[in-house]
C-alpha cells in the first residue's frame, strides 16, 4: 500500500486542503511506493502565516543561540546519515553511497552557517566626519522560499535554508513532489535540535505550488535549481513581484583532455563525472573533447571497455556503481536522446537502451551509453540529457576546444586534464564558465565559496552558499551617528558631505 507524504507546517504533519496527490515510485523496481500531498495556494498560505508568527522571535534570536541549534542538527545528520541515504535511494534510485556523499556536502553547508555570528559581523568606521561614526550590519529578509530539483533531495535544500536560517530568515522549502521524503526528515530533525515550529516548513507540490510561492507577498526571495526553461521563468516571475531571486539552470559541461594529461586519471574522472548518480546532475561532465586524432583515439580505447564494463544495479546494491533514472518518464526521455543521436549520424560505441536486470525488470535503468564523432550541431550536444549519455567531440586544437566551450549556451561548469601550466592557466582565465577544474572533473566549490554558473545557468546576482549566500539571504543596513555634544553650528542645508 503506498504510503502518504504530508507537508510539514508548523511543527505538524498536514495532508493539505487540495485533496491532490501525486504518485512517488522506486525506480529501481517501478514500485508505486507512495503518494505525496500537492499543495494549493490555500496550503502555501498556511505555511507562510506560519513561518510570519515565528519570525519575529527567531530574528530576535541571537546569531549564537541560531548556530547552536545548526551545531545539534549537523550531529544529528552524522548520527542518522545511513537513515537518510536509504530514504534518498529508494525514491530516488542513485547507490547508497552517493547518497551518503550527497547528504556530506549538505553537512558541510551546515558547518560553514554554523559560523552565524562571524558571518553577520558588519564594519565600523569612526569619524566619517567630526565626531559622526558609521557602522554596518546585515539584517534578515523575513520569509524566503527555495524551490528544489530531484537529483539531490537533501543537499541542495542544504545549499539554501541552513544559511537563510543562520542568518535569521524563515524558510519553506518546496522539494521534488518525485522524491520528497527525504526533506521531511529534514523538517523533524531540525526541531528535534531545537528550531522552534515555523521556521521551517515544507510544502509539496507541482507548478500550483510554485506559482503560489512566486506570487505570495509575504515570500521575499526565492532559491531555485532546475532546468533552464524552468529557471527563466521562476526568475522573471520572482522579479515582476518584486521578489529577490537566484535561480540556476541547466548545464552542458565540457571536459578537455589535452595530448600531455595523464590518460588513465582522465579516463577515470570521465567515468566518475559522466556516469556517477546515473548522469543526474548538474555539474556531470557530459561531453568530452580530446584535442587531436591521438588523443582521441587513445581515449576511447581507455574509455570505450570501462563503460561496457560499469556495475549497474539498484541504489541498495553494495557492489552497484550507478543505478536506474529516478522516473519512467524521465528514462523514455534519455532514451529517445540516445535515438536521436543515432539518427543524427552520431557514432553509438556503447548502447545502454536495452539494459536488462533480472529481478528488476520494471526498473528505470539505461546503461552507460557513449558516442562518438558527435558534432556540435546535433541535439546530444546542444540540449541537457541529463543521463549517462557521454559525448565524445574531437578536436584538432585547444583553440577549437575552448572556442566550443565558449560559444556553448550554459555555463555551469568545465574542466581541463593537462600537465601544462600555461595551458590550465589560459583555460582558467579564458573560459566563459563559472565553475572550473583543473584535473579536477566535478569542481563544485566548498560550502565556505559559492556555487553558481554563467550564461544560461543562472539567472540573478548572487550564487549559492559561501558569501553569496550570506549576502543573498540579507539587505544591508548602514548607521550614521553623532551624539549631542552641546556645540551648536546652525542648520545646514547643503548636501552633508560629514567634514
Amino acid at each position: 500500500m503506498p504510503k502518504p507524504i504530508p507537508h510539514h507546517i508548523a511543527g505538524r504533519q498536514v495532508t493539505g486542503r487540495s485533496g491532490r496527490t501525486g504518485a512517488v515510485f522506486n525506480p529501481a523496481t517501478g514500485e508505486h511506493t507512495g503518494n505525496v500531498s500537492l499543495a494549493s495556494a490555500e496550503d502555501l498560505q498556511e505555511a507562510v502565516a506560519a513561518a510570519k508568527a515565528a519570525f519575529p522571535g527567531w530574528a530576535a534570536t541571537t546569531p549564537l543561540r541560531r548556530s547552536r541549534i545548526l551545531n545539534k542538527f549537523l550531529r544529528i545528520l552524522e548520527e542518522r546519515t545511513d537513515e537518510l541515504a536509504a530514504v534518498i535511494t529508494a525514491e530516488h534510485g542513485k547507490v547508497l553511497s552517493d547518497a551518503k556523499g550527497e547528504i556530506q556536502r549538505g553537512m558541510e553547508v551546515v558547518e560553514f552557517a554554523t559560523a552565524a555570528p562571524q558571518l553577520l559581523k558588519g564594519e565600523v568606521t569612526e569619524n566619517v566626519g567630526t565626531r559622526v561614526d558609521s557602522h554596518s550590519l546585515r539584517q534578515p529578509l523575513g520569509i524566503v522560499a527555495g524551490v528544489t530539483p530531484f537529483n539531490f533531495p537533501t543537499m541542495v535544500p542544504m545549499w539554501m535554508f541552513p544559511v537563510a536560517l543562520a542568518t535569521g530568515n524563515c524558510f519553506i522549502l518546496k522539494p521534488s513532489e518525485r522524491d520528497p521524503s527525504a526533506s521531511l526528515l529534514l523538517a523533524k530533525w531540525l526541531e528535534e535540535a531545537g528550531l522552534p515550529p515555523g521556521v521551517f516548513n515544507v510544502v509539496h507540490g507541482d507548478k500550483e505550488a510554485v506559482d503560489a510561492i512566486l506570487h505570495n507577498p509575504d515570500i521575499s526571495a526565492v532559491s531555485f535549481v532546475g532546468s533552464t526553461p524552468i529557471a527563466r521563468y521562476i526568475y522573471e516571475t520572482a522579479a515582476r513581484s518584486a521578489k529577490r531571486c537566484q535561480a540556476l539552470g541547466g548545464a552542458k559541461n565540457h571536459m578537455i583532455i589535452m595530448p600531455d594529461a595523464d590518460m588513465d586519471q582522465a579516463v577515470d574522472a570521465l567515468m566518475g563525472a559522466a556516469y556517477g548518480s546515473a548522469g543526474e546532475r548538474c555539474m556531470a561532465i557530459s561531453v568530452a573533447v580530446p584535442v587531436g586524432a591521438k588523443t582521441a583515439d587513445a581515449l576511447m580505447a581507455k574509455l570505450e571497455p570501462k563503460v561496457r564494463a560499469l556495475k549497474i544495479g539498484p541504489g541498495t546494491d553494495p557492489e552497484a556503481e550507478m543505478g536506474p533514472l529516478v522516473t519512467k518518464q524521465h528514462f523514455d526521455k534519455v532514451r529517445g536522446y540516445i535515438d536521436a543521436g543515432v539518427a543524427e549520424g552520431a557514432k553509438l560505441t556503447v548502447d545502454g537502451r536495452n539494459f536488462k536486470m533480472q529481478g528488476y525488470e520494471n526498473g528505470y535503468f539505461v546503461g552507460g551509453t557513449l558516442f562518438d564523432h558527435v558534432t556540435t550541431d546535433m541535439k546530444i550536444y546542444k540540449e541537457e540529457i541529463f543521463g549517462p549519455v557521454l559525448s565524445v567531440v574531437r578536436a584538432d586544437s585547444y583553440a577549437a576546444a575552448a572556442k566550443m566551450i565558449n560559444e556553448h549556451e550554459f555555463g555551469n561548469g568545465t574542466a581541463i586534464f593537462t600537465r601544462d601550466g600555461d595551458a590550465a592557466r589560459e583555460f582558467a582565465h579564458q573560459i566563459q564558465v563559472g565553475m572550473i577544474g583543473i584535473n579536477v572533473p566535478i569542481p563544485v566549490p566548498m560550502a565556505f565559496h559559492s556555487f553558481g554558473g554563467w550564461k544560461s545557468s543562472l539567472f540573478g546576482d548572487h550564487h549559492m552558499h559561501g558569501p553569496e549566500g550570506v549576502r543573498f539571504y540579507t539587505k544591508l543596513k548602514t548607521i550614521t551617528t553623532r551624539w549631542p555634544t552641546g556645540i551648536r553650528s546652525g542648520a545646514d542645508f547643503v548636501m552633508p558631505t560629514m567634514r
